[in-house]
């Protein structure tokens, strides 16, 4: 899948850089990834105390170091970083709750779960079954139209999960917010005009406008150095399942295998648009590894006693804003993820950052990704039945973003999981169109701004 992103890119996947900028680097992917948002979620639903809460954080965070070092290096071979899926959560509360909550069998029916579906990622890679889907069911037009629902579906969780409804005043929120985006904007801005200085304004300007956000917030008394102050330096994971034991729940690994189905939709969707930014066509060898890697990082996320660590769309707009893809950048994040499942005291800071820091950046991530998806559509040939695998996966991408939270609630479980993730639907609808639109003759081109 061919793009014009590789001009944009001061280093490449391969491109080594040094060791000190590769790991200022990757704490800025750290710093742009929120993943500690949805461990914290998960522990309010299902009323664990505070040790189980900084447990269970601790080893979501280590979970993600060590499954982007493999995937990046071991299996997919791209500079690929994970994190935790919101798309569980639901369901991991039900199971855990359903099971006698965290005093009973709960976490050990909820870890068994996982590692059931774990293994059967494993066996579609090993066995090659995945990529031949891939192959069948994704063309380039089908994967751009994914991408682009990726960064659509991803723009109001930015905006409403992180600023708007935010903890605090609206008013002060969005100050917040847009202090940090001018910030990174002001950043890539200079990077453009002084050559000079390029390469540091670009690839910095996450870090920087994350900075300037938390001095502002601090300034404003909005971030809560207590809690950092709080923690302990360091500790060891207590809640792995060495805690919670393991138990075999067939309702709960019927409910996972379903919920692993959607989250591969959605790495799918991941691994396009990092291909599209680093002007990579994945092939077929990596995809079957890639799907390895994806089971493996969740087994070890369900070891670990957390939910599925999975691609995380985020990293694709990173690269965008800072043009660096160094896989060596992504070694560093995944061993700053590691660090951080062992360093209290810095895992406290970074959740101590307020939404709106985040959201300031990750807004403009957001729209990043979307526009490299309509970048791979554009210099695609289409046909009046693209126009439709194109246009209705984004027009359900938005109902299911704007659908009341009343409707997906009163839904059946089964399809409160799809209706719960827009980016599933999206591909799904994209895939099962370009099977059943019949071909016509090729009369006109994509045009995008």
């Amino acid at each position: 899948m061919e793009n014009k992103s590789q001009s944009s890119l001061l280093v490449g996947p391969d491109d080594k850089v040094g060791f000190g900028e590769a790991g200022f680097l990757g704490l800025q992917h750290v710093l742009a990834m929120d993943i500690y948002v949805p461990p914290i979620i998960l522990a309010s639903m299902m009323a664990m105390g505070l040790g189980d809460q900084m447990g269970l954080l601790q080893s979501t965070f280590l979970a993600a170091g060590i499954g982007t070092i493999l995937q990046t290096f071991v299996f997919m071979k791209m500079p690929v970083s994970q994190g935790p899926s919101f798309v569980p959560l639901g369901a991991a509360a039900g199971v855990v709750l359903a099971s006698g909550g965290i005093k009973g069998n709960g976490m050990g029916t909820l870890i068994g779960a996982l590692l059931v579906g774990s293994i059967i990622l494993i066996i579609l890679g090993a066995t090659g079954v995945f990529q031949k889907i891939i192959n069948r069911l994704v063309p380039a037009l089908v994967g751009g139209t994914i991408i682009t629902c990726v960064g659509l579906s991803l723009i109001p969780t930015a905006l409403n999960s992180n600023i708007f409804n935010a903890p605090g005043k609206i008013d002060n929120n969005i100050i917040l917010a847009s202090i940090t985006a001018l910030t990174l904007l002001v950043s890539v801005g200079i990077s453009l005009k002084f050559p000079k200085v390029r390469r540091f304004f670009r690839t910095s300007s996450i870090i920087l406008a994350l900075g300037v956000g938390t001095i502002v917030s601090t300034m404003m008394g909005l971030f809560n150095w207590k809690e950092v102050a709080d923690a302990a330096w360091f500790g060891f994971p207590q809640r792995t399942i060495l805690h919670w034991g393991i138990h075999f729940s067939p309702s709960a690994i019927i409910t996972f295998i379903i919920i692993y189905a959607v989250i591969t939709t959605e790495t799918t969707g991941t691994w396009f648009a990092m291909g599209a930014v680093t002007n990579h066509e994945i092939t077929n060898k990596q995809w079957n590894h890639g799907i390895i890697g994806e089971g493996i990082s969740c087994m070890v996320a369900a070891l670990l006693g957390t939910t599925p660590v999975t691609g995380y769309s985020t990293n694709a707009g990173v690269i965008s804003i800072t043009g660096v893809a160094s896989k060596r950048v992504f070694l560093f994040a995944g061993i700053w993820f590691s660090i951080l499942g062992f360093f209290s005291k810095l895992s406290a800071f970074l959740a101590a950052i307020p939404a709106p820091v985040i959201g300031g950046v990750f807004a403009i991530i957001t729209v990043t990704i979307m526009l490299n998806g309509l970048n791979v559509i554009r210099g695609i040939e289409t046909t009046d039945r693209d126009l439709y695998i194109i246009g209705i996966p984004i027009v359900l991408t938005l109902a299911l973003v704007l659908l009341p939270a009343s409707v997906t609630k009163n839904a059946p479980q089964i399809l409160q999981y799809l209706l719960g993730s827009p980016i599933a639907v999206a591909a799904i609808a994209a895939i099962i169109l370009n099977l059943v639109m019949p071909k016509t003759v090729k009369v006109s081109k994509v045009k995008t701004a």
